[in-house]
């Protein structure tokens, strides 16, 4: 192997949360903005500066990357002592002077700090795993409520903190490495220390990603700006190329939905740049969601690359007679494009990428390495011309490393190390690859799907999903009406639009249905029909009665593999 040409390798992260924050009150719904930037983001940032051979693709859902500069402006302004509060209630408690006498708010307060993966999060610190115990004690006899003092409280925020810190920060910060030695009895100044640590992790972070773009060392990208499943905005119908048999919403489609998703990509770019400089070439669009019309719109707005799942490709060469027999070494390791199009789709490796996202966190990291290069390896040797072939491994970039011990350190410090040493492997980016020897190949036409199984039945097909899908429906016909009547100023036309566009996002139809645990459930129903009720609102109108009842409620018992943030890429693994 070692006297042929090196495969390209390309690791791409997608970082995406969805919009927590409630435009009306200001307020923050979920933490996981906050909680993810200061373990997952910077701890990935930290992993590639490390490494200075590596290259990776990261996108950021534009959203995301709003929602972590409010976080950053408003702990700063806490920090400095020029605003008195943070919209986020978890974070606010972290920092503030008094906490909230009112029982209902501690509760909360206790609950919200056993979020936490109980054997790599919580177990790893023994004082934590302690105040864990008493916490859930408390939350089955909340009577006793009464007994416990401020302290126990302020220690179960501390704690909850410094184990949502990353690695990285906690093998190099001495004031965490204090916090976590004095373990107990933590005093208001420890608690603006760790206020401190957060508003510096916050405040360098965006920064950090583009220096290493600016370098060359890393690519970013973007996806559509609420992160909405654009080939369901074009056209619902879509949905039944991969799902023939699927029940839809009701209704003629998305009204107006190419005009739709041309705002969430030109609005998705425009935050981009204004963030980090420059214009991007490539899109992942959201959750790989894909068809032959989302293509064409991407290239139409100027996109050079975009990517999907395997099973995408493999529905689509079926239909292909000129593909149909190829190899999956002549197939999946290259990208594709539509005839008379020059934008080309990467598709995933999907074993490989769900072996990082789901497999190897129970693996030594050298061995779980070792196993990613050994498969590597094999796709080289079947390749006559591995310079011409990528290998794409493409999974989320914040809610495997929970999985893993102490946050994936080891796992990731090997992974670019190894990947960027090893003579057979060129660790690269997708605009690289095009830039350079990598084919690209003619495909008649796309069966529309995402990298979920290759279609839509995460987001669409359910009793619930549909559910929630003609609520948007019936909304957006609201919103028609109100602008053709004109007479809405241009500030009035924008923030129509972006609440509009938070409806439209993705996750809310993720998480209906009986797939999901119950409590996950039940916060994206309840977000989701506030941000519903917010849109009427602002269009003048009553919200209908049915937002005021939550209509999906999912499983009950254990609940999914991961909890539900992560789906594998396709069906038959499990």
């Amino acid at each position: 192997m070692s006297d042929k040409t090196p495969i390209n390798v390309v690791i791409c992260w997608h970082m995406h949360q969805p919009q927590y924050h409630d435009l009306g009150s200001g307020r923050y719904f979920q933490p996981w903005t906050y909680l993810h930037a200061i373990k997952d983001y910077v701890d990935m940032v930290a992993h590639l500066e490390q490494v200075p051979e590596a290259r990776a693709v990261v996108n950021f859902a534009p959203i995301l990357l709003e929602q972590l500069d409010d976080y950053r402006r408003q702990v700063a302004e806490f920090n400095a002592g020029t605003a008195m509060t943070i919209s986020d209630p978890l974070l606010e408690a972290l920092g503030s002077t008094v906490l909230p006498a009112d029982e209902d708010a501690r509760m909360q307060l206790i609950h919200s700090c056993l979020r936490a993966n109980q054997e790599r999060l919580i177990n790893r610190f023994p004082a934590y795993q302690l105040l864990a115990r008493v916490a859930r004690w408390m939350l089955k006899h909340p009577a006793a409520l009464c007994y416990l003092d401020d302290q126990f409280l302020i220690d179960l925020l501390v704690w909850y903190h410094l184990a949502w810190t990353g690695e990285t920060i906690r093998r190099e910060d001495p004031r965490i490495q204090r916090l976590q030695d004095k373990a107990h009895h933590f005093s208001l100044q420890d608690r603006r220390e760790l206020m401190q640590v957060i508003g510096e992790i916050l405040d360098g972070l965006l920064p950090r990603y583009r220096a290493l773009a600016e370098s060359g060392r890393l690519e970013l990208a973007f996806s559509p700006y609420a992160h909405p499943i654009v080939p369901l905005l074009l056209d619902i119908e879509s949905a039944r190329q991969a799902m023939p048999e699927a029940p839809l919403p009701d209704g003629q489609g998305y009204p107006g939905g190419e005009a739709r998703a041309v705002w969430h990509i030109r609005k998705g770019r425009a935050v981009f740049e204004r963030f980090f400089g420059f214009t991007p070439a490539g899109c992942w669009p959201s959750e790989g969601g894909v068809s032959d019309a989302t293509l064409r719109l991407l290239e139409q707005e100027g996109i050079r690359w975009t990517a999907t799942g395997e099973s995408v490709l493999h529905n689509s060469l079926q239909q292909d007679e000129a593909h149909r027999d190829d190899t999956r070494e002549t197939a999946l390791f290259q990208p594709w494009h539509l005839p008379g199009s020059e934008l080309a789709c990467f598709f995933r490796d999907d074993g490989l990428s769900d072996a990082v996202g789901f497999n190897y966190s129970d693996w030594h990291a050298d061995d779980a390495v070792a196993n990613l290069i050994h498969h590597l390896e094999n796709i080289a040797a079947a390749s006559p011309e591995p310079q011409r072939h990528v290998v794409s491994i493409i999974l989320d970039g914040e809610n495997a490393w929970e999985y893993y011990p102490e946050n994936g350190y080891y796992f990731l410090q090997a992974l670019y190390q190894q990947l960027a040493d090893h003579p057979a492997i060129n660790l690269t980016t997708f605009s690289d690859c095009l830039d350079h020897d990598v084919e690209v190949n003619e495909l008649q036409s796309l069966v529309a799907g995402s990298w979920v199984y290759g279609s839509f039945s995460t987001w669409i097909g359910d009793p619930d999903k549909n559910r929630g899908w003609n609520m948007l429906i019936e909304a957006k016909e609201a919103v028609d009406q109100v602008l053709a009547a004109g007479g809405l100023s241009p500030e009035q036309q924008e923030r129509i639009e972006l609440q509009l566009a938070i409806c439209e996002g993705s996750d809310w139809f993720w998480w209906f249905g009986d797939y999901n645990p119950s409590d996950s459930v039940e916060d994206f129903d309840s977000l989701f029909r506030l941000q519903l009720a917010n849109l009427y609102q602002l269009l003048g109108q009553a919200p209908p009665e049915y937002l005021a009842h939550a209509f999906s409620f999912g499983a009950r018992g254990e609940g999914p593999a991961r909890g539900g943030v992560m789906r594998q890429g396709r069906s038959g693994h499990g």
